[in-house]
């Protein structure tokens, strides 16, 4: 019997996939956990454009966070802070204070938690930061760090 998968199933494949099971674990098992539905010609056909679908929209997805990337490496951020004479930071620049920047200069939104800083910026000076754009897709903006005046 042919079946939709609705939800990924273990040893069996994944979410969109047709796939030919038994009546008895499709009428026993998959049907009441509601992890498939009936494979009709029309079904498969909507399964299909839907997969299409999402395809394309991941494709631009990607060629978009390429573009971000390249925007990026092209970018240079100063952040001015709070410092004392010898160039140490009262406080610390964050992966958050980056992203907002970078937001702000921009207009591109960078999840805080996607900025490589092993550790936080406490001194004064230039900085190349890397950062995750999309999954793959990476991109080193040029931080500057300066003393407030």
């Amino acid at each position: 019997m042919d079946v939709i998968l609705l939800q990924d199933v273990d040893q069996l494949g994944e979410k969109g996939q047709v796939v030919s099971v038994s009546d008895g674990y499709v009428r026993n098992f998959l049907l009441p956990r509601k992890l498939v539905e009936m494979a009709s010609p029309a079904r498969i056909e909507e399964v299909r454009r839907r997969q299409e679908a999402e395809g394309a929209r991941l494709e631009r997805q990607a060629e978009r966070a390429e573009e971000i990337a390249e925007m990026l490496t092209k970018t240079v951020v100063t952040i001015n802070v709070n410092a004392g004479e010898d160039g140490k930071l009262f406080g610390s620049v964050t992966a958050a204070d980056i992203s907002r920047e970078i937001q702000r200069a921009r207009d591109v939104k960078i999840d805080k938690k996607k900025i490589a800083l092993e550790e936080p910026i406490k001194e004064i000076g230039d900085y190349m930061v890397e950062m995750e754009v999309h999954t793959g897709v990476k991109a080193t903006a040029k931080v500057i760090v300066a003393a407030a005046e």
